[in-house]
């Protein structure tokens, strides 16, 4: 079996889409709430931008894609890899696609110094909960992620700040 993970480009725009909205049925958000088109292009391929995609390709067949950017954590004196999306086409579930990607990444981690791969999980998803188990990830229970976002963001940001 030929698998190929690469940098995705502009012109790959259609197959990130098309899987951006296929992860947004599967993780039950209405698609109406995915970004235009020329905004993700903008954001994950303007010459400033921070986040890089990738695609995994199965016998030339787009499996699966992921984004992924750096964070520096200053208690290891670090960089870490963040894994915004990974995401395997339903048809490529289950099928190695995601853990070529997963296994990708983490030697870009290793290449690049960084001292870890960190990616949230929704609760509900027990398929890829038990995927990560497999690999030796572990789940992190000291952590509570915050979230601020929306009319709150907006809110916050424009309070004086003493």
């Amino acid at each position: 079996m030929s698998v190929i993970i690469r940098q995705a480009g502009p012109e790959d725009m259609d197959a990130i889409c098309n899987m951006i909205n296929g992860l947004s049925v599967y993780r039950e958000n209405p698609p109406a709430a995915m970004p235009d088109v020329d905004e993700i292009r903008t954001f994950l391929f303007s010459a400033d931008t921070a986040p890089e995609a990738y695609l995994c390709e199965i016998e030339g067949v787009v499996a699966g894609y992921a984004v992924i950017s750096l964070s520096y954590s200053t208690w290891p004196g670090r960089y870490s890899l963040n894994v915004e999306d990974l995401c395997s086409t339903p048809d490529y579930r289950g099928r190695g696609a995601g853990k070529a990607m997963l296994q990708y990444i983490a030697q870009l981690a290793v290449s690049r110094r960084c001292n870890r791969i960190e990616w949230n999980v929704l609760e509900w998803d027990k398929s890829a909960k038990d995927f990560y188990h497999s690999i030796d990830a572990l789940p992190l229970s000291e952590w509570v992620r915050y979230r601020l976002d929306g009319p709150a963001l907006e809110r916050f940001a424009s309070q004086e700040a003493l």
